[in-house]
């Protein structure tokens, strides 16, 4: 006679081994894309970044080093958004964010940092020779000196200085009702129009996946413009503004961080996308929970999250119309200009 309890146990890991294949079977399919590197990096100034990251990746250089070349195209342009010269904060101090992560989780950020060009540098500094993930204000600048970058005088952009100006005749620190797709709005969520006509935006951030299959990203910015003094924002926290997972893919974020943080934002978008939703997808349904969360209020912020998974899908949803990312592999260089919650809009392709 067959004993009861080996009975109940053996029926018991019959069934369990037939529902693990079933879900198993139901995944999809997990094939790793090597060989095609792919770089994207949010609004139009990921354009020239893109070509700084593409110079590594073209020639099997790694994912890692690539998105820190990309994003100092950025930290290097003098304008009101990302850098040196961007919009100050309130007291009119320029402080720069970034962080970055590689395919090993491993990861490193400054916040807070004032006078040191390459943020994004200093970043993976923390990550490689320190034994902490994040460095803020006097103490990031003092490693940052420490690994022999130079003290920069602060110069804010002709646009930057222009802003500020008019900033102080109310002092009002408050996002206005935006229209991003007309790029009309002023303030520091809204985007920023320079004297060439050009639109550039408060943060950049881009991930990569090398001809490898590795994965890495980075995320610098100058956060937002005419904040008090001490803010920091999403970017250089790993989870909110940037998240790598080599197994399932990458995720950055642009916009009103605090509300990105609120929802760990890149993060939740990764673990989506490890439940088998497309990066498209998995950006949507994060916009979508800001949105509840918000109400009303959602009418006057801009977030957008940006991600490619491990088979080198590339996706990216926001709030409003308006957001767009630059793409560029071995067979195409664009912008894309996202779908959004507010009138969604096709992809251009």
């Amino acid at each position: 006679m067959i004993n009861r309890r080996k009975f109940i146990h053996g029926s018991a890991f019959t069934s369990f081994a037939a529902l693990l294949a079933n879900k198993v079977q139901a995944m999809p399919s997990q094939e790793i894309v090597t060989g095609k590197p792919v770089v994207i990096s949010t609004w139009d100034a990921g354009l020239a970044a893109n070509k700084a990251a593409w110079d590594v990746l073209s020639k099997n250089g790694k994912a890692l080093d690539a998105v820190e070349k990309g994003v100092m195209v950025t930290e290097d342009s003098q304008n009101c958004c990302v850098g040196l010269g961007a919009n100050p904060d309130r007291d009119g101090f320029v402080t720069l964010d970034a962080s970055i992560m590689d395919d090993k989780f491993n990861c490193g950020s400054v916040a807070f940092l004032e006078r040191i060009k390459h943020p994004i540098s200093v970043a993976r500094r923390v990550m490689e020779k320190t034994p902490h993930v994040m460095l803020v204000g006097a103490g990031a600048q003092q490693f940052a000196v420490a690994e022999g970058f130079p003290l920069e005088e602060q110069k804010l952009s002709e646009d930057a200085k222009k802003a500020y100006e008019n900033w102080l005749k109310k002092s009002e620190y408050k996002p206005p009702a935006i229209n991003v797709e007309n790029k009309q709005g002023h303030g520091p969520f809204a985007p920023a129009k320079l004297e060439s006509g050009e639109w550039n935006h408060d943060t950049i951030g881009m991930v990569a996946m090398d001809s490898f299959g590795n994965l890495s990203g980075s995320c610098t910015t100058s956060g937002a413009g005419f904040k008090m003094r001490g803010r920091v924002g999403d970017s250089p926290i790993i989870g909110a503004g940037l998240f790598v997972d080599n197994e399932v893919g990458a995720c950055t974020a642009t916009g009103q961080g605090e509300d990105v943080i609120r929802v760990a934002g890149s993060h939740s978008v990764v673990e989506l996308m490890r439940q088998g939703l497309s990066p498209e997808a998995a950006c949507k349904k994060i916009v979508e929970r800001i949105v509840k969360i918000k109400g009303d209020k959602v009418k006057e912020i801009q977030v957008a999250f940006l991600a490619v998974n491990k088979q080198g899908q590339v996706g990216s949803f926001a709030i409003h119309p308006g957001f767009e990312y630059a793409i560029k592999n071995s067979t195409e260089e664009k912008l894309v200009k996202s779908k959004s919650w507010f009138n969604p809009v096709k992809n251009i392709q």
